[in-house]
């Protein structure tokens, strides 16, 4: 594989030179960001762990790849600068935080609370039988309201529908040509 560089450029103010490389790849898949970080920290002479790979980019059927790489003066600027999953993507497959683990950790905790949730639960249960007779007399009302709504309904809607339909679209001509 080699190495050409595209564009290179000092950012002072993060403490980094980004650079835009080219990696030809002939025979061989695009290179990982794994492959590409070590590739760059041979070419820049610095430790693995000052670089960052932003992107790795090849076209269909290429053999060849535009990656952007962060490298970075310090490892500890470097780790304050970085976001999480850029940091994440640069790591080898076993060592990367999946979504899925992260979301399961967070499950884990909230159990945590929850035996203090059956007792509340204790306690609303008193409350309940009162609230089932009120339902009853309830349900009585609403059936009034039900029966005299049904009928209301269905007349509304067949009218509605035969005068909402022609004004918005009119019959359509098959055989009719626009005229130009």
């Amino acid at each position: 594989m080699s190495v050409e560089i595209l564009s290179e450029h000092v950012n002072p103010l993060l403490g980094r030179k980004e650079a835009k490389l080219i990696i030809h790849h002939e025979g061989t898949g695009t290179p990982d960001r794994l492959a590409v970080r070590k590739i760059a920290s041979d070419h820049f002479k610095t430790q693995q762990d000052k670089v960052y790979v932003r992107s790795v980019r090849t076209r269909t059927g290429g053999s060849s790849a535009v990656c952007q790489v962060e490298v970075y003066s310090d490892s500890k600027l470097a780790e304050k600068t970085v976001p999480a999953y850029v940091k994440n993507r640069n790591l080898p497959p076993g060592q990367r935080v999946s979504r899925k683990k992260g979301a399961e950790e967070e499950k884990a905790a909230p159990p945590a609370p929850k035996p203090a949730a059956p007792e509340k639960k204790a306690e609303p249960a008193k409350p309940a039988p009162a609230k089932e007779p009120k339902p009853a007399p309830a349900e009585t009302k609403p059936s009034t309201k039900q029966e005299t709504k049904t009928p209301t309904k269905p007349e509304a809607k067949p009218s509605g529908k035969p005068d909402a339909k022609p004004p918005t679209k009119p019959p359509a001509k098959p055989d009719a040509k626009p005229k130009a």
